[in-house]
């Protein structure tokens, strides 16, 4: 039994969707002690921007005429796809950077996204259990002075969820930014108690990502 996790955070020793998703993974390995963890750190290891034409213009040249550049990155789809479609659940920890998404999570899909197995026409994703952990610095909540501000999480959410298939769950915490920035000083208790909400729904997100997985098992 595997579960996949892909990191996006450009900061690991200081992340806080690493460490919601430190919490995920708890509950999953103490399901399930003997499964094997696949990772993949796109701080760590970055995919070049420009491995997603290669990928891309690949699909159109017969792979006797393709470039180095264009062999790579149809091996490396594959290698991504592989990781996604052999595991038994996913989780990703998305951080909000500049009110979009992160570039190296972006890079990442596109790149996955190549491999027919899981473009909108496949189907070997649909009803994996998965969870995205997402963290953003400030409050962009219906109400708030930057409601809307938020375009990462609702395509996130549209390309794993309704793209993919997945069995998806969001952990999400707000105001990450709170004790880091002093012009957010007077939100210290509302983020300390997001902060502890999110942590309950990651631990709670862990547990039932580790119980879908032993029912699909048993059906």
């Amino acid at each position: 039994m595997t579960l996949f996790r892909l990191d996006a955070s450009i900061l690991p020793a200081t992340s806080a969707s690493r460490a919601l998703g430190d919490l995920v993974e708890q509950e999953w390995s103490a399901a399930h002690p003997e499964s094997s963890i696949v990772r993949r750190d796109l701080a760590a290891e970055p995919i070049s921007a420009t491995a997603w034409q290669a990928a891309v213009t690949a699909g159109f040249v017969p792979e006797t005429e393709r470039s180095e550049a264009q062999r790579d990155a149809a091996t490396l789809a594959t290698t991504l796809a592989d990781e996604l479609i052999s595991a038994d659940a996913l989780l990703f920890t998305v951080p909000l950077y500049n009110f979009g998404v992160s570039q190296h999570f972006k890079t990442w899909f596109d790149v996955a996204y190549t491999d027919s197995r899981i473009d909108p026409e496949g189907t070997a994703l649909n009803g994996k259990p998965a969870t995205l952990v997402t963290v953003l610095g400030g409050n962009y909540g219906p109400g708030t002075p930057k409601d809307g501000w938020d375009h990462s999480t609702a395509w996130l959410r549209r390309v794993l969820e309704d793209v993919w298939g997945l069995d998806l769950r969001v952990v999400e915490r707000p105001f990450t930014l709170v004790g880091v920035n002093p012009a957010l000083d007077a939100f210290s208790d509302m983020a300390a108690e997001l902060k502890q909400q999110a942590e309950a729904d990651a631990s709670r997100s862990g547990r039932e990502l580790a119980a879908l997985r032993t029912e699909r098992a048993a059906a």
